[in-house]
């Protein structure tokens, strides 16, 4: 891209990076209102028919999805142009989505300056491991790493270990304000929790709040996993990684049906939002539709997006994602290959 091009694309995404106070406001409501509304509406309903009761609640998660978004956006100060509101609204949202805010806003601005970077995997990521590096693991290692990426590991345990147990204990290294938000954000979950079971019970909040909780975090997992491992994503060394590149071929298009991108907060222009972590999740489509380069992406949709359960390892060689069986083969080849 020639220099004065370049120059003009950053101008024009210049203009969607300001928050605008009625719309962030106007979010808040019709996400954090349905979600309170409709978790009364799922305890009420229980005197109904528990099946209206667990539909309800899948509905409430959809919307914690979305409340995620607000948090999400907060931690990269776009949600409000006061520091002061994005930290409020992030802590507040962290309790419910059991995500604590600066914990989770320092993983997730390493994950934006490193995302695709072979040399700086780890922090805020999903372990992706290279033919060579998983050719020399140890046989523990191995296993370890296959079971880490069984679809049913990683979008069953994986959410229950991750949001109620990994995110309730601060990083190595955290300064006292990130240990001390993090204390608040479990001491907060814990009174909401004391607090719901007392009023309603023990057994009517697990059910209620355990699908809920079920529904939102598989469905964020599976957003922040798919966008990122599709076939021809983006992985460079350091030398030779650009962050430019990184959002824009390492970070999909995942168009969704016109009720999952709201529900969603637009995260499917993933790669927009790798481009200019600072644009408010409701401008984002626009910056996607304004501008023909930034449609020249990889996109997905609900169906093709399935093949990414399928990739497991990263192929220097070939520049692909490649699942176990094709690696395999890969073998079998080259083994056949030494023979001769």
């Amino acid at each position: 891209m020639m220099e004065s091009e370049q120059e003009n694309w950053r101008k024009e995404i210049a203009a969607y990076e300001k928050p605008r106070l009625k719309n962030s406001i106007w979010q808040l409501v019709n996400t954090i209102g349905p979600v309170v509304l409709l978790w009364l509406a799922a305890y009420w309903s229980l005197s109904v028919s528990i099946w209206l009761t667990l539909a309800l609640s899948i509905i409430t998660g959809g919307f914690l999805v979305r409340t995620f978004i607000i948090f999400h956006d907060c931690c990269h100060k776009s949600f409000f142009k006061q520091r002061r509101a994005n930290d409020i609204v992030g802590t507040i949202t962290g309790i419910m989505t059991y995500v604590p805010y600066l914990q989770w806003k320092h993983s997730h601005t390493v994950h934006h300056a490193t995302c695709g970077n072979l040399d700086r995997r780890g922090t805020g990521d999903i372990w992706t491991m290279t033919v060579d590096e998983y050719v020399r693991a140890t046989p523990l290692r191995k296993l370890v790493y296959r079971l880490y990426r069984s679809p049913f590991i990683m979008f069953t345990i994986g959410p229950v270990y991750i949001f109620l147990i990994d995110y309730r204990f601060n990083r190595k290294r955290a300064g006292a304000k990130e240990r001390y938000n993090t204390y608040l954000t479990n001491a907060g979950i814990a009174a909401v929790t004391a607090l719901l079971c007392w009023a309603i019970g023990w057994q009517s909040f697990l059910l209620i709040q355990g699908t809920v909780f079920f529904v939102s975090s598989i469905a964020g997992i599976w957003l922040f996993y798919v966008q990122h491992q599709f076939e021809d994503s983006y992985y460079e060394m350091n030398e030779k990684w650009d962050y430019v590149q990184a959002a824009m071929q390492g970070s999909s298009y995942y168009k969704l049906p016109r009720v999952l991108r709201w529900i969603s907060g637009n995260i499917g222009f993933h790669h927009i939002h790798h481009l200019s972590p600072r644009i408010p999740n409701y401008n984002l489509g626009s910056v996607h539709h304004a501008n023909p380069r930034m449609r020249q992406v990889q996109e997905i949709t609900l169906l093709t997006s399935l093949a990414s359960l399928n990739f497991r390892l990263w192929d220097e060689a070939s520049r692909k994602f490649i699942g176990f069986r094709a690696f395999k083969r890969m073998q079998n080849a080259q083994a056949a290959a030494s023979s001769l």
